[in-house]
Formats: structure tokens, sequence, C-alpha cells
């Protein structure tokens, strides 16, 4: 039986910091994901990710920055989601209405339920209100600027009225009581509710 010299071993690559941080991205979601938020440190992110607890400072700051970046991860994500979507849409209401919402829903359920432990523990971080906002309001220019051809002006109101009703469905998605096409279908007709649409024969 032969064995190898570990000195023949080929060295293992040394990650990149823009590497690194994607990977300890990765193991952050697996750890919520096992633990919840509260569970959650820098030091248990440090011995999941087999690193230094000084490296995972050096990339995030603290447990608050872990969640800002993941946060702002599937924020960054859910756009590029309705963008690609909405790239090569029907020009007509009920369409745009239908990617706006399908693209909502199904990003986040593709998080699962650690993107609401993460969203919940942000709320516990007064400095990073701003986060959420900021993200929040990126993506409602995004859908103003898909809705206003065919809706006319839409006020921050009805904007906040799909996200509003978009959190809440993809929760309950996420817990079973409804199901994604539930959800996605019941968010379709609050859009077109805000923007004074029937959506049966609107085809501007």
């Amino acid at each position: 039986m032969t064995t190898t010299n570990p000195s023949t071993r080929a060295p293992r690559r040394r990650l990149s910091k823009p590497e690194r941080r994607v990977q300890l991205l990765e193991m952050a979601r697996e750890l919520i994901r096992d633990a919840g938020t509260d569970g959650f440190t820098l030091g248990r992110l440090a011995d999941r990710a087999g690193v230094t607890k000084p490296l995972v400072y050096d990339h995030f700051g603290d447990r608050a920055g872990v969640f800002a970046e993941l946060y702002r991860e599937f924020e960054a994500r859910q756009r590029s989601t309705l963008s690609a979507a909405l790239a090569e849409a029907e020009p007509r209401l009920p369409v745009i209405a239908e990617l706006v919402s399908g693209a909502y829903i199904d990003c986040c359920l593709a998080e699962g339920r650690e993107l609401a432990d993460v969203v919940a523990a942000l709320s516990c971080f007064a400095a990073l209100e701003g986060v959420r906002q900021e993200a929040e309001d990126a993506y409602l220019a995004m859908c103003r600027t898909a809705l206003e051809p065919f809706a006319g002006s839409l006020g921050l109101a009805q904007l906040q009225a799909i996200v509003g009703a978009g959190d809440a469905l993809a929760r309950s998605a996420l817990s079973s009581r409804i199901s994604a096409d539930q959800a996605r279908s019941t968010l379709t007709s609050v859009v077109l509710a805000v923007t004074g649409s029937t959506g049966s024969t609107q085809e501007d």
C-alpha cells in the first residue's frame, strides 16, 4: 500500500479576499439556517469556515455587519431577477404585474427562513435600519419604472403596499400555510389593485 507524503501534496489554493467573502457569507447562511440569528456569532462562523476569528472581523467588522451583507446580497439578487424577467416581457400591465410578483415571491422562497431571521435581526440594530431602507428604495424604484408606463404615476404608499403584501405572503408560503402559486397570484392581484386595474382588459 502506498501513502502520499503530506509534504508532496499540492498546496491548498489561498482564496482571494472576494472569494473568501463569498465563502464566509455562504457559511453564515448555513449557520443561520441551523442555529438562527440568536445562535450566530463571528466565532462560530470562523469555526465553520475553518478560518481565524480576526479574519472574519476583518471582512465584516461585527455580527451586524454580516447580517447587513446578507441582506444586501438578497436585495441585489432580487433586483437582478426582476430585471432579467422584465427584459423581454410583453408590454402589458397584467404581464408586468405577474413578473414583479413572481420575482418577489420566488426570491424570498429561495432564501428560505434564514432571510426572515436576518430581516428580524436587522430591526434590532438601529444603525442598520438604513441598510434595509436603502435596499427597499432601490427595489421600489425598479417597480415604479416597470409599472408606471402602463399604470400612470404611483405613490410611495402604493409601492410599499406591494412590498408589505409580498413579505406577508412569502412568510405564509415559507410556513406552508399557502402554496407558492397562491402567494404569486395573490400578490399579482395586489399589484393590479394598487395600480387601479383588474388585469383583464388593460392593454396599454
